[in-house]
């Protein structure tokens, strides 16, 4: 998943190099972060057509969802160890099926028509899908300390 040779090595006060340390690189590299922002940027285009009347409830909630997964991906990237970032990495997945929720709504209110949904279902279970991969990588990298 990380690309690149730059590591974060950070030395303790007896020379001897932390355990379970993430390398250190953009957030915008992952591919999981790429496709979450590609969902995010797609929302906010879908919610235009959204009715007024929904402005400050479901439009501003599937932003919010959207908005969520990757702000959680970015976030889980910035923290210094797997582990930390696997916990953030489980919230960026319960935002993509909260998007997925919001988007059933959408459907069930004739807002969106079954195309749309499905279209947009898919995106969100392909985010899934990566994130659960990126979630496995960090726990096996957590549980593999040198």
């Amino acid at each position: 998943m990380f690309g690149g040779d730059l590591w974060c090595i950070v030395i303790l006060g007896t020379n001897r190099l932390s355990e379970n340390i993430l390398p250190m690189n953009s957030f915008t590299d992952l591919e999981i972060w790429k496709k979450a922002r590609v969902l995010r940027n797609n929302i906010t285009i879908l919610v235009k057509s959204f009715p007024a009347e929904e402005k400050y409830r479901l439009t501003d909630q599937v932003i919010r969802s959207s908005r969520s997964i990757g702000n959680n991906i970015a976030e889980g990237h910035g923290r210094f160890h797997y582990a930390d970032a696997a916990k953030f990495l489980v919230n960026a997945r319960g935002s993509a099926s909260e998007t997925i929720d919001h988007l059933f709504i959408a459907l069930d209110n004739n807002i969106i028509d079954e195309k749309v949904f499905e279209s947009f279902k898919s995106d969100c279970e392909e985010c899934l899908k990566m994130i659960n991969g990126y979630i496995s990588y960090l726990r096996k990298q957590a549980d593999n300390k040198p």
